[in-house]
């Protein structure tokens, strides 16, 4: 028997999964986003004014903290250990995703690493604009712009990221079926299949935070495979790993987990033109307990 779930509640709940969307793409940080949309929250109930517009109401509440917190996580950034990428967000935990791809596809690992390249407020503007569909005068209140100006930011923002905006084959299936080859070439140390499902060009990034070992940045087919080969090799030393598949961003990924169901790496792929384009893979552990 259904549950029926009264509409205040299901608002509710709404408001806050825009605003941990919001924050998470700004952020790339999971603790981050729940922290920016526990405050959000917390002012929304604060509020003694009547709210016409609750999700417009939150989504400029939590770009603005967004920001903030953006600001400060970039100078620790600079110092990062290794390649920085975002906490992997595993598809189906709670987020604002919306019905279009581009929304999902925003919360993918390829996406939210090519938002690094622009500013706090550039990236707001542009995620209103883009992700959002705010038009220019709802985008200007909310980043305390002039409409002009933020129309420049969002033109400087898609010039800046139009030649490394990621794009993904559509077929699902086939990106599922390429990460099912990886992950059984990978385990059985197979040098000719890994090549077989790698672009030319393929690349992994691996984010140990200086915590855990991590390859860091690897490019090219063949030095890729045998790195994934000798990476494969060096784990078996601490004992069996067992994977649980996932999606994140709607991109195949797979949990990597010890013997005893300790997540050890969370993992994505990127598939172009029927090859695996990149690899992303988080191991720092302050990234994972999360998963």
């Amino acid at each position: 028997m259904a549950v029926s779930v009264p509409a205040h509640e299901r608002e509710l709940e709404a408001v806050r999964e825009r605003s941990f969307g919001v924050a998470y793409r700004m952020l790339g940080s999971v603790g981050e986003a729940e922290d920016v949309a526990q405050e959000a929250m917390l002012r929304l109930a604060r509020t003694e004014k009547e709210i016409e517009e609750p999700l417009a109401w939150i989504t400029t509440v939590a770009t603005r903290l967004s920001i903030d917190v953006l600001r400060l996580a970039r100078r620790r950034r600079e110092s990062y250990v290794g390649p920085w990428l975002p906490e992997p967000l595993i598809d189906g935990e709670t987020v604002d995703v919306g019905g279009r791809a581009e929304m999902a596809d925003s919360l993918s690992q390829a996406f939210l690493v090519v938002l690094e390249r622009l500013n706090p407020v550039e990236r707001a503007a542009f995620l209103l604009r883009e992700i959002f569909e705010y038009d220019y005068p709802q985008i200007a209140a909310v980043i305390d712009r002039s409409e002009v100006n933020t129309r420049q930011l969002v033109a400087r923002s898609k010039k800046h990221l139009d030649a490394n905006r990621p794009r993904f084959d559509a077929d699902e299936a086939l990106r599922d079926r390429l990460l099912e080859r990886f992950i059984a070439a990978s385990e059985d140390g197979d040098l000719e299949a890994l090549e077989s499902i790698l672009a030319e060009d393929a690349a992994l990034y691996s984010d140990g935070g200086g915590k855990v070992p991590a390859a860091g940045q690897i490019f090219g087919r063949a030095r890729l495979a045998r790195a994934i080969v000798g990476i494969e090799r060096a784990a078996r030393r601490y004992g069996p790993f067992t994977h649980q598949r996932a999606h994140i961003g709607g991109q195949p990924a797979g949990i990597r987990r010890t013997s005893d169901g300790a997540v050890a790496t969370v993992f994505s792929i990127d598939v172009v033109d029927g090859r695996i384009k990149t690899i992303w893979a988080v191991r720092n552990p302050d990234k994972l307990r999360h998963v």
